[in-house]
């Protein structure tokens, strides 16, 4: 996919996406507390990881149909 591609869909409705993103990011927050709490960590590193793999998912992750 080409960056203009990807630009024009995201920027066609940036609150959706950002809202969407949001909802996501709120509804993963107890889930990951649970398996930090199952995994033996404390509840902050399993935050820092899943922030850190959401952040790399968003940069290097490709939607392909």
């Amino acid at each position: 996919m080409q960056l203009s591609s990807l630009r024009r869909d995201w920027a066609s409705n940036p609150t959706r996406e950002l809202l969407a993103g949001a909802v996501a990011t709120f509804a993963l927050i107890p889930e990951v507390i649970a398996f930090s709490f199952v995994a033996g960590v404390d509840p902050q590193v399993g935050l820092f990881a899943s922030f850190i793999i959401g952040i790399t998912i968003a940069f290097a992750g490709v939607d392909r149909p």
